[in-house]
């Protein structure tokens, strides 16, 4: 492993290098220069705490998938936001919550979001549907094709994730 100076050196070159192509082909395919940017940022911040910065032969190749990876979390974030927003506002005027509940209940619908993205689906499909829908297991099963047990084991495993999140990332 190399000394967090080489990294950094490592790092450097490779952001001078690559900056700029990696900004246009985001800016390409959000539309959006701000929002490029940030994830260009967020993808050397990925490079600099990186382990295997002496390892890598194709940087090109190794930023795109770490912005590809940043990208589909920005795309998973903001149809997450969509949705919930749809949602409020089919609520009644008198029930819709303050802006500021608004914004609590999207940070922590976006941290749920992130613990259950390595999740399997069915597993986050059942989590979600008890702790969310508020369903009881046999509604699950019933709704999934699984059994009862299979109900259980996939919210343990979701549960498990969320619980044990900080460990496993």
């Amino acid at each position: 492993m190399s000394q967090p100076a080489d990294a950094a050196a490592i790092a450097e070159t490779m952001y001078v290098a690559h900056h700029r192509w990696l900004l246009v082909r985001l800016r390409n395919k959000l539309g959006n220069n701000e929002e490029a940017a940030d994830l260009v940022q967020n993808t050397f911040v990925q490079v600099l705490t990186s382990r295997e910065l002496d390892r890598i032969k194709e940087p090109r190749a190794y930023l795109t998938t770490i912005a590809q990876n940043l990208l589909a979390n920005h795309f998973r974030r903001q149809a997450l936001e969509r949705a919930y927003l749809e949602a409020l506002a089919s609520l009644p005027e008198a029930m819709a919550p303050s802006a500021e509940t608004r914004a609590i209940a999207l940070e922590a619908l976006q941290e749920v979001d992130r613990l259950l993205a390595g999740v399997p689906r069915q597993a986050r499909q059942a989590f979600l549907m008890a702790q969310v829908d508020g369903m009881t297991h046999a509604e699950i099963a019933q709704a999934l094709d699984i059994s009862i047990a299979t109900v259980k084991r996939r919210i343990l495993v979701a549960a498990q994730r969320c619980y044990f999140a900080d460990l496993l990332d």
